[in-house]
């Protein structure tokens, strides 16, 4: 049976961001073995599916309407449902999905149906294998029991651009997890990226201001000069923690209105923006 096999590692997005690596190739016709020709598997990657609907132990639930999950051809995927960026490998053969262990960012969202939601999907796949049915825009991911996942794939909405923006920090971390920013200062930390080659913000305690040239993915920083404010210790913690931003080059991607900042030592900050 041809057999594809998919990595993921998804990390928000966007925004929020986590992304998700994917390692693989897109299957094509199937190919003849014994006389019998192996069906095709189902396109899964290349779509972003927004999750529309989770079915389990026979009660329908309605996503939060940014829910979704990508895969690109790229091998690079980033996935939500509903407040955590979300990942997991995930083995794919013929129409059978399964999934494994999820890693999850540690985002604790003030809505509990957010909550809720995105529980009930975890719970959901990583019970057993789960069949494959994609038919035009839509997709469904089902398993023995008759638990049942749907999605819609909808065209790319363009992202939103880096300067220009203002985005609102919601997580700091590495690679691996992201944490919230404390209550102090959430809603507080922004950056924007300026037309004239600066960035300018506030740290959740002190304004800061520095040169900032992106080209091709990275941004180069100079010098940051901040206001000097004291502020109570968590919130100078989480300065302390974004001034890292400016140690060397950073990395960003940004997909619709996420971004993700991976600093020189790994600190990796997630916003979320919107254009001023």
């Amino acid at each position: 049976m041809h057999t594809q096999r998919l990595t993921l590692t998804l990390t928000a997005l966007a925004s929020a961001g986590l992304l998700l690596t994917a390692c693989g190739t897109e299957s094509g016709a199937g190919s003849a073995t014994g006389g019998r020709s192996a069906q095709p598997e189902p396109p899964l990657t290349g779509v972003r599916w927004t999750v529309d609907s989770l079915t389990l132990d026979g009660k329908k639930y309605e996503a939060p309407g940014d829910a979704h999950l990508k895969i690109g051809k790229d091998g690079r995927a980033g996935g939500s449902f509903g407040c955590n960026s979300v990942g997991a490998d995930v083995t794919i053969k013929g129409d059978t999905v399964e999934f494994g262990e999820p890693l999850l960012t540690k985002r604790a969202c003030t809505d509990e149906s957010r909550m809720r939601f995105e529980k009930s999907v975890l719970r959901a796949l990583g019970k057993e294998k789960l069949t494959a049915k994609v038919d035009g825009a839509r997709m469904t991911l089902t398993t023995a029991k008759g638990d049942r996942m749907a999605f819609t794939s909808r065209p790319d909405e363009p992202d939103t651009p880096l300067t220009g923006t203002k985005w609102t920090v919601r997580a700091v971390g590495d690679a691996k997890s992201a944490a919230p920013l404390p209550k102090d200062v959430a809603d507080k930390v922004h950056l924007t990226f300026g037309e004239d080659g600066k960035v300018r913000g506030n740290l959740g305690c002190n304004d800061v201001t520095a040169k900032a040239e992106a080209k091709d993915g990275r941004i180069t920083f100079g010098a940051p000069a901040t206001t000097r404010k004291m502020c109570p210790g968590a919130t100078m913690a989480t300065e302390r923690r974004l001034l890292k931003l400016f140690d060397g080059p950073a990395r960003y991607e940004i997909e619709r209105n996420t971004l993700k900042l991976t600093a020189a030592d790994g600190t990796v900050i997630d916003a979320s923006g919107a254009a001023k």
